[in-house]
């Protein structure tokens, strides 16, 4: 009986143990979740600071011009086990208002004497972690 006794109490104490090692793991995975999303939003950003300005405003960019979007399903990395964490990321581009109107915008050799072309390029990366929707964004201004 008494050892009966004793072994109901280790597994439950085992129980208890492995419930409390499990709570600890959820943030780690949380943290790792948001270390993979920000690298992602991170690489749109530096890619959208290196394609060069005549591929970012033709008409094959790949981020078209406001109100087109272009999305797109990406791998955002693996967890440990394999676990693929996957988004959307929707791309657009918008052009300064004091662009001339051959480049989306109203300006005037007046309002405009350098013939600047300034163009907005926002990405948004959205994801689900736990049944719930999160989104992440990062804008850059592109200038010739």
């Amino acid at each position: 009986m008494e050892a009966t006794v004793s072994l109901t109490i280790l597994a439950l104490i085992g129980l208890v143990m492995l419930k409390l090692s499990l709570n600890i793991l959820q943030p780690r995975q949380w943290a790792l979740q948001q270390a993979l999303t920000d690298a992602y939003v991170t690489y749109e950003r530096a890619y959208a600071e290196r394609v060069p300005f005549q591929t970012l405003t033709s008409a094959g960019s790949p981020w078209p011009a406001y109100p087109a979007t272009s999305s797109s399903q990406v791998e955002l990395g693996r967890l440990p086990g394999g676990v693929a964490v996957t988004g959307t990321v929707l791309r657009t581009r918008m052009p300064d208002a004091n662009n001339y109107p051959l480049d989306g915008g109203t300006g005037t050799t007046a309002s405009n004497p350098a013939s600047m072309k300034v163009w907005k390029v926002q990405s948004v990366l959205t994801y689900s972690i736990g049944g719930r929707a999160y989104a992440k964004s990062r804008t850059v201004i592109r200038s010739q």
